[in-house]
């Protein structure tokens, strides 16, 4: 081969596995198609839930965003536990709703999962919007809202305070299984992405997902409903679909597989970060 046709062969090598050509092709053929990675209450394999040692975790871990479930104390704070009782994650016991900020605070919501985290408290919905954003995108689940009349004004008040009612990149997404509830939130925060949380499949009728895409942005069900036929249905609506909870290489494989947009799992690691 002679030299000008080695010249053409090399700039022709450089531009094939150049950023932008590799930019281009995973645009054309999908095949690096971005799949947001979601630390399900906090990288939650590896430290208690909703825990400040589980956001810290997810974000060490590169994940996209932390999940947190947002409930009201007796007086009136936000916190941020899963349960509708303190039972399971803490060493106290009764309703979250007949405890006040300071009984909540009291708790240890971290000995459960290993002695390592004693002490660890429940976190407030204010100081994770403080630590985190900016650091990582924020998934809001609002949990059971139905106890606690007014919620969704108080999660859009923390968040209007914060500029992050019109949020960048959409790093702010807000959620439910209360799906009125997220037709308020929609109306309060029409700049904020919404989701709808389910594991019915009375909820993936064409009927009930064109239902949502009127407002909500994502339709976020549990993996054991998910088909290709259904991420391809919620796409043709114009929602994205991010599906839940991934405990497994299996189920993330899956996931991957069927063209999901995010992923909520207990384990970001098991979410290949080339996708």
């Amino acid at each position: 081969m002679n030299t000008k046709l080695l010249a053409v062969a090399g700039l022709a090598f450089t531009l094939l596995f150049s950023p932008l050509s590799q930019a281009f092709a995973a645009e054309t053929t999908g095949d690096l198609r971005k799949v947001d990675n979601v630390a399900h209450r906090g990288a939650s394999a590896y430290a208690p839930e909703n825990t400040i040692a589980a956001f810290d975790k997810a974000v060490e871990m590169k994940a996209d965003y932390i999940e947190i479930d947002v409930q009201r104390s007796k007086d009136g704070k936000l916190v941020l536990i899963h349960d509708t009782t303190v039972d399971r994650t803490t060493d106290g016991s009764g309703k979250v709703g007949n405890l006040t900020f300071k009984e909540l605070r009291n708790l240890d919501a971290g000995s459960w999962k290993g002695e390592q985290f004693a002490g660890a408290q429940i976190p407030t919905f204010d100081e994770i919007l403080d630590r985190y954003h900016g650091k990582i995108g924020i998934l809001i689940e609002l949990k059971a809202p139905e106890l606690y009349p007014g919620i969704e004004e108080n999660v859009a008040k923390e968040l209007k305070e914060r500029n992050l009612d019109k949020p960048q990149n959409e790093k702010i997404i807000v959620q439910s299984f209360n799906h009125k509830s997220m037709k308020k939130m929609n109306e309060l925060l029409p700049k904020v992405s919404i989701g709808v949380l389910t594991s019915s499949s009375a909820d993936t009728t064409e009927q009930a997902l064109q239902e949502f895409s009127t407002y909500a942005d994502y339709f976020n069900p549990s993996y054991g409903i998910v088909t290709e036929d259904l991420v391809n249905q919620v796409h043709s609506l114009g929602m994205k679909i991010g599906s839940w909870t991934v405990r497994s290489q299996e189920a993330a494989d899956f996931l991957l597989d069927v063209g999901v947009d995010a992923i909520i799992t207990d384990y970001p690691d098991y979410v290949d970060p080339r996708n």
